[in-house]
């Protein structure tokens, strides 16, 4: 009997916990949310675009060797450059460019942000399939530029890397070529960030039309 009970137990938990857990919400960026881009002194951290499956990282993957590592695919490029034409666009201040040493996401953000200088920072790896040893110095890397407060006054700061190490932080996996706008709080708080909205891929023509402004790529 007592068997019987705690089987019962764990049925109704099982049924309800599905329920109770709530998936992570993800806001769509309207044009109030591109006039605090415009006044600065928030972190635009950006997954970089789509990638070609059929091309996985190899494992240990040769961070100087682009061949070993999950490419971007044709489609990817092609939307990266919408993107930074829609980016271009809305003349958005930007103080500092950086990125993961993965070749995905440093052509990335060649390709979305070339007119600024694009920093590498090694430390900012790729989580997903590393051991947690290894992992957590990522991901603490990955809060540390979400968290810093952006040293130049009406600007902002973008990171381009990857969706993994967001889910290890918010539980946010956001979708290739997702960009997603944190107001970086600094260290002393906890959380030492606020997440404020994201920009899909496919939201940029939404936005423009938020905004009032013709798509340049279908000029």
């Amino acid at each position: 009997m007592p068997q019987l009970l705690l089987a019962a137990i764990l049925l109704v938990l099982s049924l309800f916990m599905p329920a109770c857990a709530r998936a992570f919400e993800a806001v769509a960026a309207g044009a109030e949310h591109i006039e605090l881009l415009h006044q600065g002194g928030l972190v635009i951290y950006m997954r970089h675009g789509r990638t070609d499956a059929r091309f996985p990282d190899k494992i240990p993957v040769e961070l100087d060797n682009c061949a070993s590592q999950r490419p971007l695919s044709d489609a990817g490029r092609q939307q990266l450059d919408q993107i930074g034409q829609y980016f271009a666009m809305l003349q958005l201040p930007v103080q500092q460019v950086v990125s993961s040493p993965f070749c995905r996401a440093v052509e990335s953000a060649q390709r979305v942000f070339g007119g600024h200088p694009v920093e590498v920072d090694v430390p900012l790896r790729y989580t997903a399939a590393m051991p947690d040893r290894e992992k957590q110095p990522a991901v603490e890397r990955t809060r540390y530029w979400i968290s810093l407060p952006v040293e130049t006054a009406g600007s902002n700061r973008v990171v381009v890397a990857h969706g993994p190490n967001v889910a290890e932080i918010m539980d946010y996996l956001p979708a290739e070529g997702t960009m997603i706008l944190f107001r970086p709080l600094g260290e002393g708080h906890n959380p030492a960030f606020e997440y404020i909205a994201s920009i899909s891929a496919d939201h940029w023509p939404v936005l423009l039309q938020a905004l009032d402004l013709t798509d340049p790529t279908t000029r």
